[in-house]
């Protein structure tokens, strides 16, 4: 009987969907769409002082819009504000919290005011997450994954599995974005 190499296995699933679709989506992503906000009333990561969301998060000139609780329904966001989601709610804390990162949270962030800033820190988050998850063994991916996640009696696989679909996701909703720019 062959065994299976868990942590391969799961790194293969996000690496794959990155290299091949994901990250060659982004290639090419302007400013303007960056920005673009296809519906009044958008969320998205703007210059200080400049947003009318109830909280601005960020300790740059840039900040992300933000509610707490979050108003019912959502608001629609722009490809910035979905990129920031990602690289400090899914890669950067988790990051932090699960494989010695950084300490980043939405208030500390310095958000990129750009799109390359932006593809810039989520390269870097996602590559901080994947050589995580690879250095994973059996008995890390078994264990409970902690505080402060919502879930932390679940092992540490769940987590991973989590983030994974959390980054297809927003990708698939950014990749949305990107056709309804080029064809508006």
């Amino acid at each position: 009987m062959t065994s299976v190499r868990w942590s391969h296995e799961l790194a293969g699933q996000l690496a794959w969907h990155w290299e091949n679709q994901l990250r060659p989506r982004l290639a090419g992503l302007t400013d303007e769409e960056y920005f673009w906000e296809p519906v009044d009333g958008c969320w998205s990561v703007r210059r200080r002082g400049t947003g009318a969301a109830p909280i601005a998060a960020g300790s740059g000139e840039f900040t992300i819009d933000f509610a707490f609780p979050q108003p019912e329904p959502p608001p629609v966001t722009t490809i910035a504000w979905r990129l920031g989601h990602v690289i400090v709610g899914v890669f950067g804390l988790r990051v932090a919290t699960h494989f010695g990162g950084p300490a980043v949270d939405y208030g500390s962030h310095d958000y990129a005011g750009s799109a390359n800033g932006a593809l810039t820190q989520l390269d870097a988050g996602y590559a901080a997450w994947i050589a995580g998850v690879r250095a994973l063994d059996d008995a890390a991916l078994a264990r409970p994954c902690g505080p402060p996640e919502a879930f932390p009696d679940a092992p540490m696989a769940t987590l991973v599995l989590h983030i994974h679909r959390e980054v297809i996701h927003h990708g698939a909703e950014i990749a949305l974005l990107r056709d309804l720019y080029r064809d508006r």
